[in-house]
């Protein structure tokens, strides 16, 4: 028998869209199996405005000249060890691979599509964009490996929201910019996508399109209520993604990237480091069975140390 929730539920978001879209989807899983949270007064939403949302909302910084990924959680993490919210609704690309004591990730949703999407003004394919064109995009590991294909493009910060980021792609600073699809599938923009990029040719960012749920580790009411939303393909893939960034110690400082997939055989663990102009791009491949998936993220990422040359990670 499940628990119930015997007091008003409170979700803690970020204010972005994305994140807004993200937590209703949540909402939508729970009424699925509480009835109760239907009745509007049983669930709160706070809403917080994240340090990397007021740092970076209108700045074309990358995220590593500002504090990291961190940004985007901070205010959440507080809310939670603070007791001012029960659940935390993040993006687990936007997570630490260090989770502050006392925290843990209780639950994943489903993975949406991880791949990025290429967007333009009408090119459909990276091949295709011409020589010397502007890429717009504050990620390290897209500028790495989109270099290492096409050294002749030239690439500069983009940030913002998704929205934002497009419109001053439609405004001509830039020609071309990479999202996650899951991102945009959430906000009912999957249709300006104009290519959907195939992890042969970008591999995604560690936990993209993965909603995690972050509890307080004592909250063992609040734990055994999300079981029931909670994706254990997704959540091993989860786990051995971030045991191979763990590992390599990974920072916003070195393009990372990672995508564990399920199949007969078990866990295929797929991890890439590259130097952020692309010239140097090293990677490693491992099969598990699922219950190994902290080993086999552990095992990909001290492969990975043993081919980077120095100085790329840190020691």
């Amino acid at each position: 028998m499940q628990n119930r929730f015997s007091k008003v539920l409170r979700l803690g978001t970020r204010s972005s869209p994305l994140a807004l879209a993200q937590t209703q989807t949540v909402l939508t899983q729970l009424r699925k199996h509480y009835p109760e949270l239907n009745d509007s007064a049983a669930v709160e939403i706070v809403v917080l405005k994240a340090s990397g949302d007021h740092v970076l909302g209108s700045k074309d910084e990358r995220l590593v000249d500002v504090g990291g990924k961190g940004l985007f959680t901070k205010e959440l993490e507080e809310a939670l060890l603070e007791n001012r919210i029960d659940i935390a609704v993040h993006s687990m690309k936007d997570v630490p691979t260090w989770l502050p004591k006392g925290l843990e990730i209780a639950a994943t949703l489903t993975r949406e599509d991880p791949r990025d999407v290429l967007i333009t003004n009408g090119i459909d394919s990276l091949d295709a964009l011409p020589a010397g064109a502007v890429v717009g995009t504050s990620s390290l590991r897209r500028q790495a490996q989109m270099l290492n294909k096409r050294p002749d493009l030239k690439v500069v910060p983009l940030r913002g929201n998704i929205e934002t980021r497009i419109k001053k792609l439609e405004a001509g600073q830039v020609d071309a910019t990479l999202l996650a699809h899951a991102g945009l599938k959430r906000i009912g923009l999957a249709s300006r996508a104009n290519a959907i990029l195939d992890t042969t040719s970008i591999l995604p960012a560690v936990a993209q399109g993965i909603i995690g749920l972050e509890i307080r580790a004592t909250d063992d009411s609040i734990r055994s209520n999300l079981s029931v939303i909670n994706c254990a393909k997704t959540m091993s893939s989860m786990v051995a993604e971030r045991a191979m960034l763990e590992v390599l110690d990974g920072s916003c400082h070195t393009p990372i990237a990672g995508l564990a997939v399920h199949n007969a055989d078990g866990l295929l663990l797929q991890g890439l480091v590259a130097h952020p102009d692309g010239k140097g791009m090293w990677q490693s491949q491992q099969y598990a069975v699922v219950s190994d998936a902290v080993s086999l993220g552990r095992e990909v990422g001290r492969a990975l140390r043993k081919q980077v040359p120095a100085g790329i990670l840190p020691e």
